[in-house]
């Protein structure tokens, strides 16, 4: 676990690369809500959207994600806590007025930075 990378991963970074090739400006790796310990992937202060990228095994990804057969218990457990802090993440950001999008890690990274420029350029008021 220790060897797994929790920031700038490919998706990450190529999902930022298209972002900006969008034209859209970002932070990274911040805490949208000071009272929320949580840091988001991408940060759009402004129009408050914050971007997860998820990884299909660690978040269990509906699609792709699977279930380890040594240690079961365990990571059932791990995996199950996750998706149970993602949830209250996302509701929390919710309650301080803002938009939390999550993006799989095997979503097509053009694909999705159409979709969080479209909630951005909505939360600011402009057309998409």
């Amino acid at each position: 676990m220790s060897r797994q990378r929790s920031k700038d991963t490919e998706i990450e970074v190529a999902l930022r690369r298209e972002l900006h090739r969008l034209g859209l400006r970002y932070r990274v790796h911040q805490r949208p809500v000071r009272a929320v310990r949580r840091e988001a992937d991408v940060v759009f202060g402004p129009s408050k959207v914050a971007v997860f990228v998820d990884g299909c095994f660690w978040h269990g990804c509906p699609e792709h994600g699977t279930w380890p057969k040594n240690n079961r218990e365990f990571w059932r457990t791990k995996i199950e806590t996750n998706q149970a802090r993602d949830a209250n993440t996302d509701q929390r950001l919710a309650e301080a007025g803002w938009l939390a999008i999550r993006v799989w890690e095997h979503e097509n990274p053009t694909e999705a930075a159409d979709r969080v420029r479209e909630a951005v350029l909505a939360r600011r008021g402009g057309l998409a």
